[in-house]
């Protein structure tokens, strides 16, 4: 095991389903960080290809203009789910209570999660489960910020400085056998070009964490 109990444990130990018991329908990052997620999605997801949109809700930031073969996602709110307009399908699991995904192995060409994976409490599990429901070849893209629901993120991601979160998803990928070098995408300005010419700060910090599951020879 890789985390210790208490690195696992939340400040709200409640159910998390209660937690999410009713829809929140707004974006948690802000324009800058949706724009380089949907620019990442453009450039490493293929078009007519299947997607698991993990930990999702009523919108998935995927590009416009890139039509899928399929796309489930996967939530603790149905009312969110429904309404995103990309999903082919979507079920409610609580993956912290049901870390077995309900899906095939090696069918999918995609696994996305996009801030959340600091409310994971057994990413060993989850991120096997990620392993073994990619088809050879397919990738997982981990996107995240500074930003969380604090009383619900774990000890570990709490108390951790945003690099040293990197290096955590990078240690979630490593733990599992048969997923490629994590590569890192890491803290890309989400303030405008123009403006950081102005010296603006500001804007979420934009980090992703990529890896493939290896293609057995």
């Amino acid at each position: 095991m890789i985390l210790k109990p208490d690195q696992r444990q939340k400040l709200d130990d409640t159910d998390d389903q209660l937690f999410y018991d009713y829809p929140r329908f707004v974006t948690h990052v802000d324009d800058g960080f949706i724009q380089q997620l949907t620019d990442l999605y453009s450039d490493r997801l293929q078009p007519n290809t299947r997607i698991l949109d993990m930990m999702s809700s009523w919108v998935s930031h995927l590009p416009a203009d890139m039509e899928f073969a399929h796309v489930e996602g996967h939530g603790l709110n149905a009312e969110e789910l429904a309404r995103n307009r990309r999903f082919n399908h979507y079920f409610v699991q609580n993956l912290n209570h049901q870390p077995q995904l309900p899906l095939p192995d090696q069918s999918f060409d995609a696994v996305l999660n996009c801030v959340s994976v600091q409310y994971i409490q057994y990413p060993e599990a989850i991120f096997a489960e990620i392993h073994r429901i990619l088809k050879p070849d397919g990738i997982a893209i981990i996107s995240f910020s500074n930003r969380m629901f604090f009383q619900k993120a774990i000890q570990i991601w709490r108390d951790a400085s945003e690099t040293s979160r990197v290096e955590l998803v990078k240690h979630y990928f490593n733990s599992v056998p048969g997923f490629s070098v994590p590569e890192v995408i890491v803290n890309q300005s989400t303030v405008p070009n123009f403006l950081q010419w102005f010296g603006a700060g500001g804007g979420d910090p934009f980090y992703a964490v990529i890896a493939h599951r290896i293609a057995q020879n």
